[in-house]
């Protein structure tokens, strides 16, 4: 879909026109309220809420709807929540968006712009982010900049997910889910009460699937899942006016990493692949031969967390104690070629290592017409983190002729030792590089935020959060490693052959990858410049302070009308790949207006927001050839981003048996400034996210009586065309080739036909995820199109299909 400006600017008008609409009509329809409806309660607010009455755009996914589209993770759920974006692809480095806001670097000297909380613990790292569902009671998702509520690196947006706590009865529940590509995912339950004020709450998760793609060369499948969880909860109801919940939980993940599928076609070898790459020669991403020959395709994590929540009543007032420590790591191999060639060999790896502290404490209570809180928080965390890379001395050599740096290796190969017969090669060497990062972080906050209830229909709410961070971190890179070629160079060397070519091992100490010589320099902190084998150091510290103004006011006792400024950030940094690098922080200011409104005849819920930001000091990590030419590199770059969007939700339930419910979101997100590496001004050209994102659903259940229930869910969501410019293009992200096309719009339809026994303890549910198999080409990766000339692409999952059978008591 393609909007011109006038158009945009009349859709806006409509939407906002359909805004006063509603408002002027909810007291017409709000006659009758004699009845109530079911609540969902919600903390967004940090506070229990109906979800109708916090003036915030949020969307609440139950339990319920996370078993109708058989989600195992976050990434199966953003397709229904119109304005997030989870990229999982790579579930130890997913990628999360929230209103086109997201952060584009896998270091860990840096923090995501969508704050990621587990039962009110900050989950930081990418790596500790993506975490498989198992006993979630509840997900809610957050629009717009959260600084105050939830602190740091919220500034997009927060999701908060909220697991069950136990219960004071014995229930237990056994499930299982079989499902294309032979997926086995089993799951258990059991809550015990132990006494009166102490129970224990014990969940496990297993899940395992084939892959549903096949190597053509080796037959081998990749994208194989192999997955489980667990977690302990034990509350202790020490005294009537204290409640102590103790957790523990584990993930854990071992399966295949991201394929590549290489999109040109290969020569036969000796030649290598043409140079330029030519687009328009690309080959369909779900019709090419796929080749990986990576040595360790495997992607992994360890995570263990236990956390510690005290609620303790005083008198009128509830003191909060949070604790959690958390240590996780992670390690992720890919093939970054697409080829199954030693002379065009390229993977990478990443491999993390965290641990962390958290401890917040909050006090809320209420006095006469104001409902406050305040608080603090310390946040301690240690990361490391290693970038890889591993290839061939036949890569290297393939990738140095190409950039017109000759070819050593083969000459020397073919024009000394072959010709001799001599025992050596200069070929078939192992050859890797390697970034070491090391970072020290520390967070501290105080916070406070009240609810005044000016009158009996309007509330007044104010917050302020000010938070210092510090940041110590290290780059160390290392001589590049080629064991087996140092061996033999130093024998041809003493044998006096090198000097017949008038070459010496030395010249073959370089580093192709990492090279540092562009930065040759460029100060640290800790007294050195940076240089190869030489730790770079570099310490900073930030403050920030958050404010949140909102005024709601309830023109009838079904209408809220409510107009809020809020502002978040994310805090400064470091690029893991970029040493001596360091940025500011990032701040995000947001107006919102919107009305929220619920009726009891019809039976509906009807809100809708508008909203602008200004987003400022965004740092993007891009893929950057340097000038004249050369290996690329990632590099940070700088830009300010505005938009003006608009958020709907509808619930409808039109009889008993019949319920329509939707989302949309509407987002014109542009650059306000941004100059490109190569000089390009890309100041009110799109950001590239769609203007339109939308999910509806529909459910009806049919009751048979003393044979139970049967329920028809469809749910559907759409993801529009993205809007590209020049960056989004070179970057893959965007735009159209003769075979494929990269952003298109997307579609996505489920079905989900469930049975429920009488006595509501049995259930037997048949499913279809994206019924249709649309797939979509989710991108093409250039890291090795101007060197190797082997770009490649990924495509996303097809059709599910599958059976589900749940056993409660």
């Amino acid at each position: 879909m393609r909007l011109t400006t006038s158009t945009r600017r009349n859709s806006l008008r409509c939407l906002l026109a359909s805004s006063v609409a509603c408002i002027l009509v909810a007291p017409v329809m709000a006659q009758d309220t004699a009845e109530t409806q079911d609540v969902i309660t919600v903390t967004a607010q940090q506070r229990a809420q109906s979800s109708q009455d916090v003036p915030i755009s949020l969307q609440v996914l139950d339990s319920e709807f996370i078993d109708s589209v058989a989600a195992d993770d976050m990434g199966d759920l953003e397709a229904f929540v119109p304005g997030l974006d989870v990229s999982n692809g790579s579930p130890t480095q997913p990628r999360y968006s929230i209103r086109g806001i997201t952060t584009s670097d896998f270091g860990v000297g840096t923090d995501p712009a969508v704050g990621i909380y587990v039962d009110g613990i900050y989950a930081a790292r990418s790596g500790a982010s993506l975490l498989a569902f198992n006993d979630i009671e509840r997900i809610e998702v957050l629009m717009g900049p959260q600084g105050t509520l939830f602190g740091r690196n919220s500034a997009a947006g927060a999701v908060s997910i909220i697991t069950r706590q136990p219960s004071d009865e014995l229930e237990g529940r056994m499930a299982l889910r079989i499902g294309s590509h032979n997926r086995v995912r089993t799951e258990g339950m059991i809550n015990i009460p132990i006494s009166d004020n102490l129970a224990i709450r014990a969940n496990i998760l297993r899940n395992k699937a084939d892959g549903w793609l096949t190597d053509t060369v080796t037959g081998e499948d990749y994208r194989r899942e192999n997955g489980s969880a667990d977690r302990i909860t034990v509350r202790w109801n020490a005294t009537p006016s204290t409640e102590i919940l103790l957790r523990h939980s584990r993930d854990n993940i071992s399966q295949d990493a991201r394929p590549a599928i290489g999109i040109v076609d290969l020569p036969a070898y000796p030649a290598t692949p043409a140079l330029p790459v030519d687009s328009t020669t690309f080959l369909n991403p779900f019709s090419a031969p796929i080749r990986n020959d990576v040595a360790i395709n495997r992607e992994s994590r360890d995570l263990a967390e236990t956390t510690l929540t005290i609620h303790q009543e005083i008198g009128d007032m509830t003191l909060t104690s949070l604790t959690s420590y958390r240590e996780f790591s992670t390690m992720n191999r890919e093939d970054e070629d697409g080829t199954n060639r030693v002379d065009t060999y390229f993977d990478t790896s990443n491999v993390e290592a965290n641990e962390a502290f958290y401890q917040e404490l909050r006090l809320a209570g209420t006095s006469g017409p104001v409902d406050w809180l305040i608080g603090a928080s310390y946040y301690d965390e240690s990361a490391s983190q290693v970038s890889e890379t591993h290839t061939y001395t036949d890569t290297v050599n393939t990738v140095l002729g190409n950039i017109g740096a000759g070819t050593p290796f083969t000459d020397l190969e073919y024009g000394l030792l072959v010709p001799f017969n001599l025992a050596f090669s200069m070929l078939g060497h192992t050859w890797s590089e390697n970034m070491y990062n090391e970072g020290e972080f520390t967070a501290r906050a105080i916070y406070g935020d009240m609810i005044w209830s000016v009158t009996d229909r309007m509330n007044l709410s104010f917050g302020l959060r000010y938070t210092e961070d510090e940041k110590s971190f290290q780059w160390l890179n290392g001589s590049r490693q080629a064991d087996s070629l140092d061996q033999t160079l130093a024998a041809l060397d003493s044998a006096g052959i090198l000097g017949l070519a008038g070459a010496s091992p030395s010249d073959f100490l370089f580093d192709f990858v990492f090279d540092l010589s562009p930065l040759a320099g460029v100060a640290c902190d800790n007294g050195v410049n940076v240089a190869e084998n030489v730790a770079c150091i570099q310490r900073d510290s930030w403050s920030n302070l958050s404010p949140r103004l909102v005024l709601d006011y309830q023109l009838t006792d079904n209408v809220m009308v409510y107009g809020s400024y809020s502002e978040g950030y994310k805090a400064g940094g470091f690029n893991s790949v970029e040493v001596g690098s360091r940025f500011q922080n990032e701040n995000v200011t947001s107006w919102e207006f919107g009305f929220k409104s619920d009726f009891i005849h019809p039976d509906l819920i009807f809100n809708m927001s508008v909203f602008s930001y200004l987003y400022e000091g965004k740092q993007s990590v891009r893929l950057v050839v340097p000038t004249g030419g050369g290996i690329p590199q990632y590099l940070v770059q700088t830009s300010d981003d505005e938009a003006i969007g608009v958020d709907l939700e509808l619930d409808w339930d039109v009889s008993e048996a019949l319920r329509l419910y939707g989302n949309a979101q509407w987002l014109d997100s542009t650059h306000k400034r941004r100059v490109d590496s190569n000089g390009a001004d890309l100041s009110g050209e799109p950001t590239g996210e769609p203007y339109w994102n939308l999910a509806v659903g529909a459910e009806y259940v049919i009751d048979w009586g003393g044979n139970g229930d049967l329920t028809l869910q469809a749910n559907h969501s759409y993801r529009g065309e993205s809007r590209c410019n020049s960056q989004s293009i070179l970057q893959g992200t965007c735009g159209g080739y003769t075979a494929f096309e990269t952003g298109e719009a997307r579609n996505r339809t489920d079905l989900r036909l469930r049975w429920t026994a009488p006595n509501e303890n049995l259930t037997i549910s048949a499913f279809a995820n994206n019924l249709f198999d649309n797939q979509y080409v989710e991108g093409v990766n250039n890291l090795t199109a101007d060197t190797l000339g082997t770009p490649f692409a990924t495509i996303s999952t097809p059709r599910v299909l599958g059976v589900e059978i749940g056993y409660d008591f």
